[in-house]
């Protein structure tokens, strides 16, 4: 910005002889993405050890209760507008998946197995994402990933909000500010997005590993929910 030559003390970049202003900068710097990575490292390789019994027996039991495969695989959207495949337990009959996440399910719906009411109602179904956090491609607390058709009410999550956008500065995580504050399940209304995009973006702008272990925490509280169905 060369007409801010002489009014302000930054100096010149690298990049530039002319004096700059910095616009926008991500929620986590080196040292903190580097922290946050060995953060959900130390806690979700041992949790996946802990947990690889209860792993098996959801494994069988999905596929005893219906023919189809045992993981359900989905592209999200994560860090930098990368898309990923997201894991779940398959809780859906297989020739009923609805793959691009443009129909939010419901309480009846007639598409969910009866082991996925069970997964689903306990959270359980979503045990395969500590594998994506030990792939790298989401972390234990962030934004939670989104479906690509996603809608609330008849409108496309971004096209309700362009600050949308601005969740995916930093990886996509398990649990988050929006699901301790119970912020889950379908999105009916403009309103159920409008709630969970502004703790998503409360979380980004207030950022700390302080905060990241107290969300874990305090979701424990919410692994059952009367939104979880």
């Amino acid at each position: 910005m060369p007409e801010l030559d002489g009014i302000i003390t930054r100096k010149p970049t690298s990049i530039a002889p002319w004096p700059t202003l910095q616009a926008s900068i991500g929620p986590l710097d080196l040292p903190g993405r580097i922290s946050k990575r060995i953060f959900d490292l130390a806690i979700t390789a041992p949790l996946i050890v802990a947990l690889s019994p209860v792993l098996l027996i959801l494994a069988i039991a999905v596929r005893i209760d219906s023919p189809g495969p045992i993981l359900f695989r989905q592209q999200r959207m994560g860090r930098h507008n990368r898309l990923f495949n997201v894991y779940k337990f398959r809780s859906m009959y297989h020739e009923k998946t609805d793959y691009s996440g443009s129909l939010s399910s419901s309480r009846s719906d007639d598409r969910v197995t009866r082991v996925g009411r069970v997964i689903r109602a306990t959270s359980l179904d979503e045990l395969p994402q500590l594998f994506n956090v030990i792939q790298g491609d989401m972390s234990l607390v962030g934004p939670r990933p989104h479906a690509l058709g996603s809608r609330a009410g008849d409108s496309l999550f971004w096209e309700i909000d362009l600050r949308y956008w601005l969740r995916h500065a930093i990886k996509p995580g398990i649990t988050g500010l929006a699901q301790v504050r119970g912020y889950r399940g379908a999105t009916v209304l403009r309103e159920d997005l409008s709630n969970r995009l502004g703790a998503d973006l409360e979380y980004l702008d207030g950022w700390s590993m302080i905060r990241d272990l107290q969300i874990l925490l305090r979701t424990v509280k919410v692994v059952i929910h009367k939104n979880a169905f």
